[in-house]
């Protein structure tokens, strides 16, 4: 890409959801396609995020929160400066996406809330990594689904249901979604 719009302030899309729902494949090809129309765009995910500005966190609740409130803080900066901020992370509890939309929309940020959907039964049968299997095996704690709850979003900006809808089908919805949201700030 040789040109690039610049935006005053960008978006944070904050995709929850069930580990395996599809939350990272998700936001990997949207980032794609905005980056081929010239938008800075970075996907932040759990698995990077815990490598490296999270390195040791655990998975109690309140480790959890503390964690998610490292990430908002980064994507808030990211998003001040003109980048479309795509978060992918399991954030199970209502209380700590609730944080994590208060720090980013108190700096006039657009915050879309986004429930990957997926039944337990569903990600169960995925297990891209493994750990269901041993969650079950009682191998991992606090593990969200198994050990630990997931708290779905009361009024998420958009649900996708990656049980019942191809792949495509929802990086397009998402993708109309934050089209719509940049238009709204008149880029």
């Amino acid at each position: 890409m040789s040109y690039h719009r610049c935006l005053d302030r960008g978006v944070v899309v904050w995709l929850t959801g069930l580990p395996g729902s599809g939350k990272t494949t998700i936001a990997s090809r949207l980032a794609e396609m905005l980056r081929m129309e010239g938008f800075r765009v970075e996907v932040l995910d759990g698995d990077w995020a815990r490598r490296t500005v999270s390195e040791g966190a655990g998975f109690t609740r309140e480790e959890r929160i503390r964690h998610l409130r490292r990430i908002a803080w980064i994507a808030r900066l990211l998003a001040r400066n003109g980048v479309i901020v795509l978060c992918s992370f399991v954030s199970p509890y209502r209380e700590a996406r609730s944080m994590v939309r208060g720090i980013v929309e108190e700096e006039g940020i657009p915050f879309l809330e986004i429930y990957v959907k997926a039944s337990l039964e569903e990600v169960i049968r995925r297990d891209p990594k493994g750990l269901y299997r041993k969650a079950l095996k009682g191998e991992i704690k606090n593990f969200t689904g198994v050990t630990d709850p997931y708290e779905p979003p009361e009024k998420p900006e958009l649900v996708l249901d990656t049980e019942s809808n191809p792949v495509e089908d929802n990086v397009a919805k998402l993708y109309r979604l934050v089209k719509s949201t940049l238009e709204t700030q008149h880029v």
